[in-house]
């Protein structure tokens, strides 16, 4: 363990660094760069996207036009900026990456967009985080190819309107409900992407570990696979993991007993669960006796913030069905009481009605 890190993976600082986290660090960015399926051939899953994503490419083809403008939403680490990639390649287009944070200012992006090419894609990651003065500045570009740009100030102020080379925007975000209307009306596509199934993690585990060369069984493959959340790039950090460990107790050969003690050894349980995930489960089970409890209550009482439960904790609870939604608050599931081994709660009666 890192200096600095606790046995569960918290900073000093009390911020969690989670190996099961789909968002991205640092020590990803090489494994990332390099596991990257180039072509829709090689995308494992999200079969419908692919399938749609295909066609349309296709159809601009045949008619020697950009695509229509994309939006991809969904959890992080599902592959968003890979697709943006690997749409890019099929289509034989340049692609120019950013992201909603980089541009603070109308200028910026009206420096980035009059660089691009006809044809060319520009891809802006957490594209829920533009201001709404550069939003202002997108909607033309998107919709007529032409930028709007102030002259002077003041009585004698002008309008200079500057035509751009027909492009193509592929917007990715996490934060779906975040992006204004009159922005996602703009978009021609819009694609979700969900967890992956086993079948598919048990493919993009064994693609992974064969690109990098590392010698597996099926067992120890099923095993990372189970615990990677449905998330390639979890899944490829925990690959990354798992052989360190195999490499100095097991001579470099991850067997399915070696993958089940390495992640012991992280505190990834069989479904992909961490410390972090069985507080928040035992926190609503426990203290308040399996909800309903409210997202702010839950935040108090695991010292989180609430956007974060939100965002990363409960999405994949949520699809695993350990905690439900309701208009009163959360409330744990027969499921994940049983997944914690403890006894589900009596439903207490209805009260009855005075006469």
């Amino acid at each position: 363990m890192k200096s600095g890190y606790n046995s569960v993976g918290q900073k000093s600082d009390g911020m969690m660094e989670r190996i099961i986290s789909g968002k991205p660090k640092e020590e990803d960015v090489a494994l990332d760069t390099n596991l990257r399926p180039r072509r829709l051939a090689d995308y494992v899953g999200q079969d419908k996207v692919k399938e749609n994503t295909k066609i349309a490419i296709a159809a601009a083809q045949a008619r020697g036009e950009p695509l229509d403008h994309i939006l991809i939403y969904g959890p992080p680490g599902l592959g968003k900026t890979t697709l943006a990639h690997i749409i890019a390649a099929e289509k034989g287009a340049s692609i120019r990456i950013t992201s909603g944070p980089a541009i603070e200012r109308p200028g910026d992006l009206a420096a980035i967009i009059t660089n691009l090419h006809e044809d060319d894609i520009l891809f802006i990651d957490e594209i829920h985080r533009l201001s709404r003065v550069v939003e202002e500045v997108l909607y033309p570009a998107m919709e007529d190819f032409a930028l709007d740009i102030v002259i002077g100030k003041g009585p004698g102020a002008k309008n200079l309107r500057l035509h751009l080379p027909r492009f193509t925007l592929i917007g990715a975000t996490t934060r779906f409900a975040m992006l204004s209307p009159p922005l996602r009306d703009r978009f021609g596509s819009i694609y979700r992407l969900d967890f992956y199934d086993l079948q598919a993690m048990e493919a993009i585990v064994g693609r992974s570990a064969s690109i990098l060369r590392i010698e597996t069984d099926q067992g120890g493959i099923k095993e990372i696979a189970c615990r990677a959340r449905g998330t390639p790039r979890v899944a490829n950090r925990l690959l990354k993991r798992v052989r360190d460990y195999a490499q100095v107790m097991a001579k470099g050969v991850i067997t399915e007993p070696i993958a089940i003690e390495a992640l012991t050894r992280l505190e990834v349980d069989k479904i992909g669960l961490d410390e972090v995930d069985h507080k928040v489960l035992r926190t609503i089970v426990e203290k308040f006796d399996g909800g309903p409890v409210g997202l702010e209550t839950i935040a108090a009482s695991i010292s989180e913030e609430a956007d974060t439960i939100m965002d990363v904790y409960e999405p994949y609870l949520l699809q695993l069905g350990f905690l439900e939604r309701t208009p009163r608050g959360r409330v744990a599931t027969r499921l994940a009481y049983k997944h914690l081994g403890l006894p589900g709660r009596k439903r207490q009666p209805p009260q009855g009605q005075l006469l």
